[in-house]
C-alpha cells in the first residue's frame, strides 16, 4: 500500500499547464519515467541519536525563529504559552529522481514543506506548541514502483522520523500532553510511530489525539494496532482522526484498487473493509454538515505564501467506504487530482474547524474525564 497510494499526489506533475493533457494520454509510463530514480537504493548516513538536538534539523520547534508553523490568517493568532505539544510530519515535498531520498539541504524540497506547515500544521498552534522535524523523505516516485528499493526509501525516511520523536519526547519531559499529526506521507509515518511508539505503551496516555489525515486506515485491519480508538464523539480524547476528501462526482477507484489489493496490519487482507472517516467540521465518523457549519477554509494565494479564510466554508459529509465528499468542486487555486480528489487540501478546507476540535478534546483530556467513548464493531468486507 504504502508504494502506492501517493501516485495520487500527481499534483506534483500538474503543476505545469500541459500536465493534465499529458497525463491524460501518456499517464502512468511517463510518470514512472520521469520520478522514479533509476539508481538503487544506496541509503546515507544513520541518523545519529543526537542530530534532533540541533534546531537546524527542525521546521518547526519553540524555539527557532521564522517558524511557518505559527503563520494564522487574519484575525487568528497562535497561543500564548500553549500547553500541549504537537509532533507534526509533512506530506512529501521532494519529487526529484536523483536521489531515493530528499537531501536535508534541498531548497525546493523544505520550501513547499514549509509551504504545507502554514497550511496544516498551523491550525494546531493555538493549544499546542509545534514540532515539525526536517527528514530524509521518500521521494515521490519512490511510491509509483513495487521495487525493493522504494520501501528501503521509506524505512530509511522513517528512521529519522523516529530519531525526531526521541528528542521530542525528551525536550517534553515525562508528563506534558501530546498531539499528533500528518499528512500523506507523513500520516503513513504516523501509523508506523503509533503502532511501534504508543500501543500498548504508558506513552498512549498522554495522547490528546492524533490527526492521522490523507493516509486509509482500515477500521478491521488497522486500527486495532495503533493502539488508539476511532473518535466517535466530538469531545472525545485519546483517538484517532482521518479524511480523505473528494468533490461530486467523486471517484475514489485510484485508492480503493490498491488498497483492496494490501494486507492490514493484522497480516489480513484488506479488500472490501472501510476505512476510518471523520467529518472534519463535526468531528464524529460517518457525519454530515452543511457548508454554513464550516467556519472557514483557507484560500491560497497565488504564490502559496498566505492564504485567506473563505467563510463559510465548504460542506462534508463521508460516504462509501470512508471517504470524505465536500459537495461540488470549489476553486482552492488548482491542484486538483483525477477522480475529483482534493488530496492536497485535507486540511486547509476545515482549518478553523479542526482549530476547535483539538482546542475541544484538549479540554476533555485535561479535565480528567474518560479519554474514550464506546466504539461501534469494526465493519466487515462488503459482498
Amino acid at each position: 500500500m504504502a508504494r502506492k497510494f501517493l501516485y495520487l499526489m500527481i499534483v506534483l506533475i500538474l503543476l505545469v499547464g500541459a500536465g493534465a493533457f499529458v497525463y491524460r494520454f501518456y499517464g502512468k509510463d511517463l510518470m514512472k519515467a520521469a520520478l522514479i530514480p533509476s539508481a538503487h537504493f544506496e541509503g546515507g548516513p544513520v541518523t545519529p541519536s543526537q542530530a534532533y538536538e540541533k534546531p537546524a534539523m527542525w521546521f518547526a520547534r519553540p524555539d527557532i525563529p521564522n517558524n511557518p508553523a505559527l503563520w494564522t490568517p487574519a484575525d487568528f493568532k497562535p497561543g500564548e504559552n500553549p500547553p500541549a505539544a504537537v509532533f507534526f510530519i509533512h506530506p512529501t515535498s521532494y519529487i526529484d529522481r536523483a536521489h531515493w531520498n530528499a537531501p536535508l539541504d534541498d531548497a525546493q524540497a523544505n520550501n513547499t514543506a514549509a509551504v504545507f506547515l502554514r497550511g496544516q500544521a498551523s491550525a494546531f498552534n493555538e493549544t499546542g506548541e509545534i514540532w515539525a522535524p526536517r527528514y530524509r523523505q521518500a521521494t515521490f516516485g519512490a511510491f509509483l514502483t513495487s521495487r525493493a528499493d522504494a520501501q528501503k526509501a521509506l524505512d530509511f525516511a522513517y528512521r529519522d522520523v523516529l530519531a525526531a520523536f526521541d528528542e521530542f519526547l525528551k525536550e517534553l519531559g515525562p508528563d506534558r500532553p501530546i498531539i499528533l499529526a500528518g499528512h500523506s506521507q507523513g500520516a503513513l509515518h504516523l501509523e508506523r510511530l503509533l503502532r511501534e511508539r504508543v500501543a500498548g505503551r504508558p506513552l498512549a496516555k498522554r495522547i490528546v489525539a492524533a490527526y492521522v489525515v490523507g493516509w486509509p486506515i482500515s477500521k478491521l485491519h488497522d486500527l486495532p494496532a495503533l493502539g488508539l480508538p476511532e473518535c466517535v464523539t466530538a469531545g472525545q480524547a485519546g483517538c484517532i482522526l482521518s479524511w480523505q476528501s473528494f468533490a461530486e462526482p467523486a471517484d475514489p477507484s485510484m485508492i480503493t484498487d490498491v488498497y483492496d489489493a494490501t494486507t492490514g496490519f493484522d497480516g489480513k487482507p484488506r479488500k472490501g473493509t472501510d476505512m476510518v472517516c471523520t467529518n472534519p467540521i463535526t468531528g464524529t465518523p460517518n457525519a454530515a454538515a452543511k457548508l454554513t457549519a464550516n467556519l472557514g477554509t483557507l484560500i491560497p494565494s497565488k504564490d502559496l505564501g498566505s492564504a485567506t479564510l473563505g467563510v463559510p466554508g465548504v460542506p462534508a459529509k463521508c460516504f462509501g467506504r470512508g471517504f470524505l465528499s465536500i459537495g461540488q468542486p470549489v476553486n482552492l487555486g488548482g491542484y486538483v487530482l483525477p477522480g475529483n480528489n482534493y488530496h492536497v487540501f485535507d486540511y486547509s478546507m476545515f482549518w478553523v474547524n479542526i482549530r476547535k476540535d483539538v482546542a475541544r478534546r484538549f479540554a476533555t483530556f485535561a479535565s480528567g474525564k474518560p479519554a474514550t467513548a464506546s466504539a461501534p464493531a469494526p465493519t466487515a468486507p462488503r459482498r
